[in-house]
């Protein structure tokens, strides 16, 4: 999963050709300077709680601005555009929104429709010109995945995935302590992601619509936490779910699975995903030289950390107004995050989980 950063301080003439990164130590100073550049026009597709959360952060986003709607229900678009004040001619239904193709005033679309919709709503997108940005997990399967990619290469357009995190102050500090050496060689990573799982009738527990069940929602915390944590790609993983209500939990919903990576330097993650457990939100890093644990690590905040230098201190910004801001940044300035919140970003999560439910129905190991 904003406001984003200032860039690096004095760039060599060898640099200026390269992305520029976001500086942890100036991570907030969008939020506190005034500024005058280029606004993302964005967007909603899908006008439920999350699109609703994405909505409200932006009024705060000095880079990102929302301007449109999409959606099949007639009364979200009507109560939308008197809250957030959008003209008639930037709304949109499923059927019609291909014609965003012939409206400049939208620069990007935010996906936040279920699932198992993104892959196809991503290229319609694409297709119309504009920007793609899609919530998290990116697709159902890593070869969706890989379409939504090449369709935004052809398409020339910029395909971004809603990382939050990767633009949260305490975990971008995290992650700049791994890259200075602050934590040794990093060994062992412990990833816990999960609560109790509602309403039965939802669309996350409707396999044609969510892809899986905890493991698309939760479980994917900490599949990238893992990789940002440790710095590395998995080379290989194992898995077991366990099942305790089939009724609510039907074939190709996951309820709970643990699963195991191993990554080239030897360093391991043990992690779980669940629909069937409160109170787990916690990532747990150890290295040669010190330690992080963060608890909560993902949720909407204030994220609480500590490491073996002592509490993490960075300040809480609501996580979707330093996302948004941070990807206005990044398609304009190409301000990269530390950690990239790009369509292949996505698409090397999706190619963990499929690995994930392969070695959960194996029963062995599986080589990435």
């Amino acid at each position: 999963m904003g406001t984003r950063r200032d860039f690096l301080g004095k760039m060599s003439l060898t640099a200026l050709s390269l992305p520029i990164l976001y500086s942890p130590t100036s991570l907030f100073a969008a939020c506190e300077q005034p500024y005058d550049g280029p606004m993302l026009r964005v967007a909603i597709m899908g006008l439920g709680s999350y699109g609703t959360r994405v909505a409200k952060a932006m009024v705060d986003c000095k880079r990102a601005k929302l301007v449109g709607v999409i959606s099949g229900t007639p009364s979200k678009i009507l109560k939308w555009q008197a809250t957030y004040d959008i003209p008639q001619k930037n709304c949109y239904n499923y059927d019609d929104f291909d014609a965003i193709k012939d409206n400049p005033d939208i620069d990007a679309v935010y996906i936040i429709t279920p699932n198992a919709l993104h892959c196809e709503q991503a290229i319609r997108v694409a297709k119309a010109g504009k920007h793609v940005i899609c919530e998290k997990p990116m697709a159902i399967n890593a070869e969706e995945a890989e379409r939504m990619v090449n369709a935004c290469k052809d398409a020339k357009v910029k395909l971004l995935v809603g990382y939050r995190m990767h633009f949260e102050p305490k975990t971008v500090e995290v992650i700049r302590m791994r890259q200075a050496g602050e934590f040794g060689q990093p060994k062992f990573f412990q990833g816990q992601s999960g609560f109790v799982m509602g309403n039965p009738n939802q669309w996350r527990l409707d396999k044609e619509l969510s892809g899986g069940g905890a493991m698309m929602d939760i479980g994917i915390y900490s599949i990238n936490g893992a990789r940002y944590m440790l710095g590395e790609e998995p080379i290989w993983i194992t898995a077991q779910e366990t099942k305790t209500d089939p009724v609510k939990f039907k074939e190709g919903i996951d309820e709970t699975i643990t699963f195991q990576m191993g990554f080239p330097s030897g360093a391991v993650a043990s992690c779980l995903s669940t629909y069937a457990m409160n109170h787990l939100d916690r990532f747990y890093m150890t290295g040669e030289k010190g330690w992080v644990e963060m608890r909560p690590s993902t949720g909407y905040g204030p994220i609480k950390g500590r490491t073996h230098k002592g509490e993490l201190l960075q300040p809480h910004i609501t996580h979707q107004t330093l996302q948004m801001d941070g990807m206005a940044q990044l398609i304009f300035e190409d301000v990269q995050p530390l950690v990239p919140v790009d369509g292949e970003e996505g698409l090397r999560d999706m190619k963990i989980i499929d690995a994930i439910y392969k070695a959960v129905k194996t029963g062995g190991k599986v080589d990435l």
